[in-house]
């Protein structure tokens, strides 16, 4: 086999076979296909697409082309992610609590991306967390607490992080057959008994539209089944931020607020149906609604409170973190009030543009190299529908600097429109997917 044969066949509109596609990623993996032949693979089925079998071969064929990990644990292992959105810190929130129901939870997660917020850099906001840690100790963190929120080691699908920088500047970024593939090997890599995808839709979210995120959510659905794991899509709101903040270390203190009493939000009920439909599809419980609400217990009487300072104490975080994180989150020099312009009622909140403003902050990366200021973001976020008088706020914003406030300030007036009448807030679940 050679990559000018693949390639020509991809342009000539027809799927590579099985065995073509293993070669391919393994190529990718060690060297042996160019940054060219890369480019032009990931162009090639840009324009022409895999079909359902195809996207499952090289999903199967990247997970493959690096370590997949077995464990040796005494319960279901099983892992949920997030295409992204602002605000979305729920994998904090779900993670502990699966956990405390006797699930394995191994998440590889990522760092952020565009105007979404990763949840590496999240949890980094708590003093002494690392999030790489070794295989072993992952392992070990993993039986000693239930759960583990990780980077990727370079062993974990190596062909989809070549693929995917090549992807980033040869705008084949948006493909539906190579976010699948990109998504999913990575996820498979750690070998999931059972795997819920949250497919976010809105102006918050990489989805804008209804019918994108559907297709997105059959591809993953369709094709993690397809690869032997069971697995679900839940499509869920992001007109609007899920949690009324946005920054690293904001988000973890709306995460805390969620797990030691503020249960009655948006983020607990998502975690909660999230959750439900995990333990159904594990075979924890009989029913979604069943596993809806062992996890809503679990998180309103504390017990996912207490095996979240578990997890962060078995990573280097401070072992009372829970009792006292108002202590150790860190808190920006500039904290400013973004005044509404006028009377009335919030109607449409421009996540995106909420993104960036953090991103521009210093809460984000404009390129890889770019350092975090954990402190820096957006907090006390009006939702949709809420009542606001003319010159009450809108959110406060939280920067290193004044003039950085000033900015963002001006952003976010822009980004909420305000309106006489009011709105019927958005349902924060449209619809769940099952292959």
């Amino acid at each position: 086999m050679d990559a000018r044969s693949i390639i020509a066949k991809l342009r000539q509109s027809e799927v590579p076979t099985r065995e073509e596609l293993i070669w391919f990623a393994q190529g990718l993996a060690d060297g042996g296909v160019s940054d060219a032949q890369a480019g032009a693979f990931a162009m090639a089925v840009c324009m022409g697409g895999l079909g359902a079998q195809g996207r499952a071969d090289l999903t199967v064929a990247m997970r493959d082309s690096g370590e997949v990990l077995i464990w040796d644990v005494d319960g279901p292992v099983i892992d949920k992610h997030s295409t992204g959105g602002v605000g979305d810190c729920v994998s904090l929130v779900l993670a502990p609590a699966l956990a405390e129901c006797g699930a394995y939870v191994p998440m590889i997660s990522g760092r952020g991306l565009g105007h979404t917020g990763g949840t590496l850099d999240k949890l980094e906001a708590i003093p002494g967390v690392s999030t790489q840690i070794s295989q072993d100790r992952l392992a070990q963190v993993l039986r000693d607490t239930g759960a583990a929120i990780v980077g990727a080691t370079g062993q974990i699908a190596p062909a989809d992080k070549r693929l995917y920088a090549v992807r980033d500047v040869t705008a084949t970024v948006e493909s539906l057959d190579l976010i699948t593939a990109s998504i999913l090997s990575k996820k498979l890599a750690v070998s999931p008994d059972a795997l819920v995808l949250d497919v976010k839709v809105g102006s918050g979210a990489f989805m804008k539209t209804i019918e994108d995120a559907q297709k997105l959510a059959r591809a993953l659905t369709e094709t993690a089944n397809t690869a032997g794991c069971r697995t679900s899509a839940v499509i869920t709101d992001m007109n609007q931020p899920l949690a009324p903040a946005l920054g690293n270390a904001l988000e973890v203190a709306e995460v805390m607020k969620t797990l030691t009493g503020a249960t009655k939000s948006p983020l607990a009920e998502i975690s909660a149906e999230l959750g439900g439909v995990l333990l159904s599809d594990a075979g924890m419980c009989d029913t979604v609604d069943l596993g809806r609400t062992k996890i809503a217990e679990i998180i309103a009487d504390g017990r996912a409170a207490d095996r979240f300072g578990r997890m962060m104490a078995a990573v280097g975080g401070p072992v009372q973190f829970v009792d006292a994180w108002t202590r150790f989150l860190p808190e920006a020099n500039v904290i400013q009030e973004v005044p509404a312009p006028n009377d009335g009622y919030v109607t449409a909140i421009d996540g995106e543009a909420l993104g960036l403003a953090v991103v521009a902050l210093g809460g984000g990366r404009q390129v890889e190299s770019d350092q975090i200021d954990p402190a820096v973001g957006v907090s006390q976020i009006l939702r949709l529908g809420d009542r606001v008088a003319k010159g009450e706020p809108l959110a406060c914003v939280h920067a290193a600097r004044e003039d950085a406030a000033h900015r963002a300030a001006a952003t976010i007036s822009a980004a909420v429109t305000i309106q006489d009448k009011p709105i019927a807030a958005p349902n924060l679940v449209h619809e769940r997917i099952t292959a």
